[in-house]
């Protein structure tokens, strides 16, 4: 993958494909720190101890479809190239927690990418599932969150053709608003 935004639209779907109802996403820019740190929290039934000691191994995945799992493994390495780490945390019925941290100037480092059309195709997925996201730069910090967006949208779907192109452009003037763009 060459963007970070790939990576977490695989993390996402795992959240998906898990059973979470809600996932967090939150990236955090921190310049001072010399820091990029992208969290995806969901609140799906978690990993047993022994499948998570080997989530990061790319020949072990729970899935039946297949008999390889590269997307935490890929993630790793994306975070150990760039200086960084990939933490998990997850128990039986208390969800995951996902961590990739990378040194924000490391030449290695990939770019975010268009983190947008990530949270558009989460949005529209088949099975909705609501996201608080929060990103954080120098210049601010945008945020929202599905729950509160459907709430307002009084039963239409993410996915009508009006709706869609509100949150692509809602999504676009805010990450544009920190200083981010697609």
């Amino acid at each position: 993958m060459r963007e970070l935004a790939l990576h977490i639209l695989d993390i996402l779907q795992n959240a998906v494909e898990a059973g979470a109802t809600r996932v967090d996403l939150a990236i955090v820019e921190d310049a001072a720190d010399d820091q990029l740190t992208v969290t995806v929290a969901d609140n799906g039934p978690g990993i047993d101890p022994e499948a998570l000691s080997k989530v990061t191994d790319p020949f072990y995945t729970s899935r039946k479809t297949r008999h390889v799992g590269l997307g935490l493994p890929l993630w790793a390495a994306a975070a150990e190239r760039a200086g960084g780490k990939l933490t998990l945390s997850s128990a039986p019925g208390a969800g995951t927690t996902v961590t990739a941290t990378f040194r924000l100037s490391h030449p290695d480092r990939q770019p975010l990418g268009d983190i947008v059309s990530t949270l558009m195709a989460f949005l529209m997925a088949e099975h909705p599932v609501d996201i608080h996201y929060l990103h954080r730069t120098a210049r601010g910090t945008f945020e929202f969150d599905s729950a509160d967006i459907r709430a307002n949208l009084a039963g239409m779907p993410l996915g009508h053709r009006i709706v869609r192109k509100w949150l692509d452009e809602f999504l676009t003037e805010g990450e544009a608003s920190i200083g981010c763009g697609g």
